[in-house]
């Protein structure tokens, strides 16, 4: 015990003793690397048509509003808003009671049902594009927002249901057992000793849930044939022409694309750290 507690002094000496410039000099880099592609969208939206200059000067929002208006991407955003919302709300309450159910319950295949969740996401979404239409197409759902909604929940329930799973089974079962006794029905009990507990993992299921529907294009190129249903991904893909690409155009519709990702990972950072190092322990 005494020669491993030095060791690991040792360690920790030598860390602390770690030039400084060895920690951010790759930092700086690694944040160069990472930094370099968001300016140079910035640069290509904010200065004016045919300029050349490494600097957005003077900024122009003429990208802004010729994509906004002129490119009906104001529909775009409020369709992926919607389909974003949606999916989240829906993938959220799905995943959680089918997580608590494997967290809580045992069954005969229950292994095999957390084998099937898993071997699922193995399963690229192009390869269903064709059940799916013939689905949708039956239940007279083409060309409807409602579509998109489903196949994003249904892609994303599995590894949603699995992280669930994990978040409660870090909830003590005592702690709902108490409440049963104190007169608590298992709905009760799970609502008032369990929820509470698990907003960080929920925080963090429901904006990955967000994130994948907002940025997903699949889905919506194929079951969305009406321009005014479309998508911000596929609004995207509609300013690459087959001979030109406006690029102030493009680069301006990215930068709309990617502002609610930001902002949302921005408010829920504190709980995305947090429920996933609740997820990441054995309880």
């Amino acid at each position: 015990m005494t020669a491993t507690t030095t060791r690991a002094r040792a360690g920790a000496t030598t860390i602390g003793r770690t030039p400084r410039r060895q920690i951010y000099l790759p930092l700086g880099l690694y944040l160069l690397f990472t930094l370099v592609p968001f300016y140079w969208i910035l640069l290509f939206a904010l200065r004016p048509t045919g300029s050349t200059s490494l600097v957005p000067w003077p900024v122009t929002f003429e990208h802004f509003d010729k994509v906004w208006t002129e490119r009906s991407f104001a529909t775009f955003f409020q369709n992926s808003l919607l389909v974003g919302a949606v999916s989240m709300v829906m993938t959220t309450l799905v995943a959680l009671t089918g997580g608590y159910a494997l967290a809580r319950f045992d069954f005969k295949v229950k292994r095999a049902f957390m084998l099937a969740l898993l071997c699922s996401q193995f399963i690229p979404g192009a390869l269903m594009l064709v059940p799916l239409f013939e689905i949708f197409a039956q239940l007279r759902m083409i060309n409807s927002l409602g579509s998109v909604i489903i196949a994003e929940t249904v892609f994303q329930l599995p590894l949603s249901m699995i992280l669930i799973s994990g978040f409660i089974k870090n909830v003590p079962y005592v702690l709902e057992e108490a409440a049963w006794v104190d007169g608590c029905g298992r709905f009760r009990a799970f609502c008032a000793v369990v929820l509470p507990m698990l907003r960080p993992g929920l925080v963090a299921v429901g904006s990955f849930a967000f994130v994948h529907s907002w940025n997903h294009f699949l889905f919506a190129l194929m079951f969305l044939s009406d321009q005014g249903k479309q998508t911000i991904p596929v609004g995207l893909a509609t300013l690459m022409g087959a001979d030109s690409v406006d690029l102030g155009a493009l680069a301006a519709g990215g930068v709309i694309a990617a502002v609610p990702v930001v902002i949302v990972f921005a408010f829920i950072q504190k709980w995305l750290v947090t429920g996933f190092s609740a997820g990441a322990v054995k309880g």
